[in-house]
């Protein structure tokens, strides 16, 4: 076995985490802290936070959970352009968005916002698609007026922005085509960048991204470094990398190449940029066993493992799940098991108890160095 395969989890040594895993003698006596989350990461500098929408918040138990784990939450989808803008070129949408960020000043959360522009065509609005550009210059106003529009409504109250969301084509590496791109090319994100930063001098910008730590996102985070160049070379005012991390989503759970996260974790710290893990959850769908103590010590495993390494970094500043507990995360409709039961790939069970990930969590943070 070559140095770098031996440097990283590589599939053996995942296996043997989840073998040991597997057997109830060997699991860790979780105890759950009396500290929340949200106090155990604050004390290291860091924040804790989930996703939440409408359907979520509209659950008192939830909003309950948030306010009294979280100092950090983010629009689940209230501020894409599909809600907030998916009309027609001129009528806006707001409400869903303002209700969540009342909700969270009322209660002393930070509010991040997701996201500006979102450069895949199948998440743009039909009057977007259908737009027809007199030229470049056109496109250019659009973009940069709705921005404006967003960046205004919101001014300081968001703490940060994921400016730019999943425009590498994990497939190709490259950047994807959509209806700006096709029309401004690569001066889209420079363009989206710029405009954002002129409205919110003082706001963090993020380039947010789905690329993950798995044998097989090696293209996908190939072409994120690429981008992260394309922006420092050309001056676009960036300030963090959307580090999403849904763990095991379409890959092998216990494949992650920690070796080579580390060389591209590296390379995006060496370019002056935070890192924001802004879309967290640890998916179990192929994990074999039925058996919940046994899946839910695996997850706990596996998340464990890969928040030592992302915390290990002074430049990670925020963790936040996709929607918790786990019947409002996404995954439950996205990516279901083949036995039918529901995943479970958050903190919180469906009694908005805490699991042996929650307690993973709470000792990470707690080992993790202070920012």
């Amino acid at each position: 076995m070559s140095q770098n395969t031996d440097k990283n989890l590589s599939r053996r040594a995942a296996l043997s985490l989840g073998t040991a895993a597997l057997a109830a003698s060997t699991l860790p006596a979780f105890a759950t802290p009396e500290a929340s989350l949200k106090d155990l990461a604050a004390a290291k500098g860091l924040r804790f936070g989930t996703a939440i929408g409408m359907k979520m918040y509209a659950d008192p138990k939830v909003r309950d959970l948030v306010i009294r784990e979280c100092n950090i939450i983010v629009p689940e989808n209230e501020l894409k352009m599909y809600v907030t803008h998916n009309e027609n070129p001129k009528d806006y949408n707001f409400k869903p968005a303002d209700e969540l960020l009342a909700f969270a000043e009322t209660n002393h959360i930070a509010m991040r916002g997701h996201n500006l522009f979102w450069a895949r065509d199948e998440f743009t609005p039909q009057w977007l698609k259908d737009y027809k550009f007199s030229g470049k210059a056109e496109a250019e106003k659009l973009l940069r007026d709705y921005i404006a529009k967003v960046a205004d409504h919101y001014g300081d109250r968001l703490t940060s922005w994921d400016v730019v969301n999943e425009t590498i084509d994990p497939k190709t590496g490259e950047v994807r085509e959509n209806a700006f791109s096709r029309v401004l090319g690569m001066d889209t994100m420079r363009i989206a960048f710029e405009a954002t930063r002129e409205h919110l001098p003082k706001t963090q910008l993020a380039y947010n991204d789905y690329m993950s730590w798995e044998a097989g996102n090696e293209l996908h985070r190939k072409g994120v470094l690429k981008l992260l160049h394309w922006f420092r070379d050309n001056k676009v005012p960036i300030d963090a990398l959307g580090v999403q991390s849904h763990i095991g989503n379409g890959f092998d759970l216990l494949g992650g190449q920690v070796n080579q996260w580390k060389d591209f974790l590296d390379e995006v710290v060496s370019l002056d940029l935070d890192l924001l893990i802004t879309e967290f959850d640890v998916d179990d769908q192929t994990i074999p066993t039925g058996d919940i103590e046994q899946r839910d010590a695996i997850v706990a495993t596996v998340g464990r493992v890969y928040l030592d390494q992302m915390l290990s970094y002074k430049q990670t500043k925020d963790v936040l799940f996709w929607g918790m507990p786990d019947q409002y995360n996404w995954l439950q409709g996205f990516t279901p098991r083949a036995d039918k039961l529901p995943l479970r790939p958050t903190p919180f069970d469906a009694e908005f108890k805490p699991k042996p990930l929650y307690d993973a969590i709470a000792a990470a943070f707690k080992t993790a160095p202070q920012r």
